[in-house]
């Protein structure tokens, strides 16, 4: 959904939006709220205008950007595979389970799903998002908290990366600053390559 120079992804699919200019920003925000109840920005140096009066900044969260510096080659013990249309339900339960309000289910169109089943349910999964001719974000990476340290996400995020490599573009990360996996994606061949803001945003009642 294009407002000038920001540009959202439809609500349904993600709730996430783009910009050039902060200039801009003060009407496409208030024209995409009314698709939306809350939604984000995100932005390296910029700082989003919006109107107070009609919108309401919820937090601001500061992250970083990873890129595949060194594709490190790993063994999985694991099975992994690929996830369908079929999973959708589990994948959206999985997500909200572990980070409620980052994604919606038709964000499952937005690229390839892998996940790992255990006791007859899915238990952790690694999945894209974003893309760009160059780059695939690796996205939805998730262990339910009963299945944790076991190596599940290692071996779900080098899956997901090895899958885009074939596609010949680069897997880049989001997380927050100070993030205790920051330490696994970087022995994964992954190096810091920029700061990021994610600006959540909500409209007012």
């Amino acid at each position: 959904i294009i407002y000038n120079d920001v540009l959202f992804y439809k609500p349904e699919i993600n709730n996430f939006g783009a910009f050039k200019d902060e200039k801009t920003t003060e009407k496409a925000m208030e024209e995409y709220s009314k698709q939306t109840d809350k939604f984000f920005l995100v932005s390296e140096n910029s700082t989003p205008s919006y109107n107070s009066e009609k919108i309401q900044l919820v937090k601001k969260i500061d992250g970083c950007q990873l890129v595949l510096e060194k594709f490190i080659d790993y063994k999985i013990s694991e099975e992994i595979i690929e996830l369908t249309e079929q999973h959708i339900d589990e994948v959206y339960d999985l997500i909200w389970l572990v980070m409620p309000g980052f994604y919606q289910k038709r964000g499952f169109e937005m690229g390839k799903f892998f996940g790992i089943f255990k006791d007859n349910k899915l238990v952790a999964i690694s999945g894209q998002r974003m893309q760009t001719d160059d780059f695939i974000e690796i996205s939805s990476v998730v262990t339910h908290p009963d299945y944790t340290r076991r190596g599940y996400a290692k071996q779900l995020i080098y899956k997901t990366a090895l899958e885009i490599l074939k596609e010949n573009k680069l897997p880049i990360l989001h997380t927050n600053k100070g993030n205790s996996a920051i330490p696994l994606y970087e022995k994964l061949g992954f190096k810091l390559s920029r700061d990021m803001n994610w600006w959540l945003y909500s409209k007012k009642a």
